[in-house]
């Protein structure tokens, strides 16, 4: 199969750094393998983290600055950053992407009462007619470790993970999609975000980033938030508490009340180079 053509890289965004920064190998072309390697390796080689937040901060969105921070730093970064990197390197191999804006739905009594402040991607490969819900930027236990087809209804293993999507009601004239993790404990498949189909742009993105950067009542300005994802294990570390959830579903929590230990943690296992002057555990 011959490459797919590509379309210009976005300014500021460098694909053979990017690639690097992940440890993808593989076939630079617009079809589903690559899709799934690329989502994989972006979730297993880059952290998610809030730190910028955390000092009331919202992190710059434009590719050069994601480059300079996720790719060429030991940093890591929060949904918007993380998918819009995606999305850069998505586009530049070939694939068509819409920004899509979600409801985080995790703990949610009703759809409706949460805001839209989550970003998610939906991908299309050039000549295929199913799209794709891909998304590298959801920092919980629940996130997609590969992408899945945007098929209602149906379960999908995207690695060690079993994920589906389902339709809800709703007063608005778009379907509702909900994304769903399946609980390997409990047994049983909890809401872990939902949303329509509407584009939304840099500018709104720009707003909402902004929103959940600088709020003190946003969750990412209140405490630290960092995760690393391999193979072997899920790290969450969450204020002073760590959680280390194995693959096979068992669960350690240990609780982080050192400014140093917290440190050395980000640092050792979760690949997190702390800037200089901030403290981690309180503000």
């Amino acid at each position: 199969m011959a490459d797919t053509a590509r379309t210009p890289q976005a300014a500021g965004f460098d694909l053979d750094a990017y690639l690097q920064r992940i440890g993808w190998e593989g076939e630079r072309r617009a079809d589903a393998a690559t899709l799934r390697g690329v989502h994989l390796a972006h979730m297993r080689g880059i952290p998610f983290e809030n730190l910028d937040a955390l000092r009331r901060t919202a992190p710059s969105l434009d590719p050069a600055d994601l480059m300079a921070k996720l790719v060429h730093s030991r940093r890591g970064g929060y949904c918007y950053e993380h998918n819009t990197l995606l999305a850069c390197a998505l586009e530049a191999l070939g694939f068509g992407v819409t920004r899509l804006a979600a409801r985080v739905v995790v703990g949610a009594d009703r759809v409706e009462s949460r805001p839209r402040t989550h970003m998610t991607l939906l991908v299309e490969e050039p000549g295929d007619p199913q799209p794709y819900l891909a998304d590298v930027g959801f920092g919980a236990i629940g996130a997609l470790l590969e992408p899945v087809p945007l098929t209602a209804g149906v379960e999908f293993r995207d690695a060690e993970r079993r994920h589906r999507l389902v339709h809800a009601p709703h007063h608005g004239p778009l379907e509702l999609w909900v994304l769903q993790a399946h609980d390997r404990v409990k047994g049983d498949w909890a809401d872990q975000y939902a949303f329509t189909l509407e584009p939304f742009e840099k500018p709104d993105f720009e707003v909402i980033n902004w929103h959940i950067g600088t709020n003190p009542r946003s969750p990412f300005t209140q405490r630290v938030y960092a995760q690393s994802i391999t193979a072997e294990r899920h790290l969450l570390l969450n204020g002073p508490q760590l959680t280390r959830t194995r693959a096979d579903g068992a669960v350690v929590e240990q609780e982080v009340t050192e400014e140093e230990q917290a440190r050395r943690l980000l640092d050792e296992e979760f690949g997190i180079e702390v800037p200089d002057g901030m403290r981690v555990l309180s503000q």
